[in-house]
């Protein structure tokens, strides 16, 4: 039985459309379905990107994103939940019910950047400001606080004097879409777990190099995928 992974999103969704286009590839799809794009906005570029790939959409309101959000992800059979830039906390027992199946990609190297009010361009913001050398993306699981959970992994890109949060950010994003959807796959299918005693089992995540390279490149497309049998 395939997985049934719910993508929440408060934004453009292109995050939302990078696991679409990984997981449409060779036999990914008969492993992990996406099931239902859920989203707290109306105007969220994410759902124009849902239809076209015919995904079920729902636009929740303050009631179903949080007491009735246990139920509108039951009546869709979701096993996985990934969060793709969504930015409403989620409640503690969807959190609880779904430990080890929902995941979270931040734009930064946590523990740094993150927490309340730490999301999209602020974050960007922040690390101009506050005139780090290097940043990045970070795949963690999710608790019950904001960008908390245990670390999956995570792939640095350089910040030079010359950045604005606009360059930062556009440098992050290359990397989130070429790593959040291989640890989406690996989560939803097993080859990735929570321990219960919190720590990362299974394949270790990759060791990440650091590029020095304005342009971060993309991942190999075997990262975290299975070997050649």
């Amino acid at each position: 039985m395939s997985a049934r992974l719910a993508v929440f999103c408060s934004g453009g969704g292109s995050n939302f459309q990078a696991i679409l286009d990984y997981l449409s590839l060779g036999t990914r799809s008969s492993r992990v379905e996406v099931a239902l794009m859920a989203t707290d906005r109306k105007d969220a570029g994410a759902i124009a990107r849902a239809r076209q790939s015919a995904v079920p959409v729902a636009i929740m309101d303050v009631a179903s994103r949080t007491d009735g959000l246990g139920a509108l992800l039951a009546a869709h059979d979701i096993t996985h939940i990934a969060l793709a830039g969504y930015i409403r906390f989620v409640p503690t027992d969807v959190t609880a019910s779904f430990r080890g199946r929902i995941v979270n990609i931040h734009p930064a190297l946590l523990p740094a950047f993150g927490g309340p009010g730490m999301y999209g361009q602020r974050v960007h913001v922040a690390v101009r400001a506050a005139g780090v050398t290097v940043t990045g993306a970070t795949v963690h699981f999710v608790d019950a606080a904001y960008d908390h959970g245990p670390i999956i992994a995570q792939w640095p890109v350089p910040v030079f004097p010359d950045d604005s949060a606009d360059d930062i950010a556009r440098r992050v994003l290359d990397v989130e879409h070429a790593l959040y959807p291989r640890v989406v796959h690996d989560v939803a299918t097993g080859r990735i777990t929570l321990g219960s005693d919190d720590c990362v089992q299974g394949r270790p995540a990759p060791k990440l190099p650091f590029f020095s390279l304005r342009d971060a490149p993309a991942l190999p497309d075997d990262l975290l995928d299975p070997p050649a049998s």
